[in-house]
């Protein structure tokens, strides 16, 4: 992977990569009006499922007034809003196999659950945990857990997301894995449930 080209304004939001900005920068020429449109990247973030991206070329000054606009490379980069906080940090990257790849480090908003708890000492425990212990070891799966909250009654709600969302052996790993990770750690959890829709899961890992 090649070293990433960091937006001109001190204020990165999203880097490139050289290779990627190549691919850009060609897919771009073959527009109509070329010279006016700049990259639109707008982040589809709906609470419990997997980022969506949306990526089209816009004329640049047909951007709205809230949108941020960044020079990368010579490439004009209009990010929305609404994405700003779902993409700041993210890297674009390009293969030849997989086509133009987003790496974010950012994750889905959780989804709402009426009647469960989030901002307790449990919940507060519970999180510690998934943030020291159980995210850095499904990380190697390109995977992480992201709480919800508990019922009160001993059962912490959890979804799934990157590498572990749609893969087969999550619910596995759920059980398994972060059930006893959190049942360990934590005394007032007793078990876990995986609220993901996992059938929406498009990039599963498999080892």
């Amino acid at each position: 992977m090649s070293s990433p080209l960091a937006p001109q304004n001190t204020d990165t939001i999203v880097e490139i990569t050289e290779e990627a900005l190549k691919q850009l920068l060609v897919l771009r020429d073959e527009e109509p009006e070329k010279e006016r449109l700049g990259l639109r990247l707008e982040v589809i973030a709906d609470p419990g499922e997997e980022f969506k991206y949306d990526l089209s070329f816009e004329i640049v000054t047909q951007a709205a007034f809230s949108d941020e606009v960044r020079t990368i490379g010579g490439l004009k980069v209009i990010i929305p809003l609404q994405s700003f906080e779902h993409i700041n940090g993210a890297s674009l990257d390009y293969n030849e196999r997989q086509g133009l790849i987003i790496r974010n480090p950012n994750k889905p908003p959780a989804p709402m659950i009426d009647g469960l708890i989030s901002d307790d000492e449990t919940a507060a425990a519970v999180e510690a945990v998934i943030s020291t212990d159980v995210n850095p070891s499904l990380a190697s799966h390109g995977g992480f857990v992201t709480f919800v909250g508990h019922d009160g009654e001993g059962v912490a709600y959890l979804t799934m997301g990157g590498g572990c969302h749609g893969c087969s052996m999550s619910k596995m790993t759920m059980l398994e894995g972060v059930q006893t990770t959190l049942v360990e750690q934590v005394p007032a959890i007793l078990k876990v449930r995986d609220v993901t829709d996992h059938a929406t899961g498009a990039n599963p890992y498999y080892s």
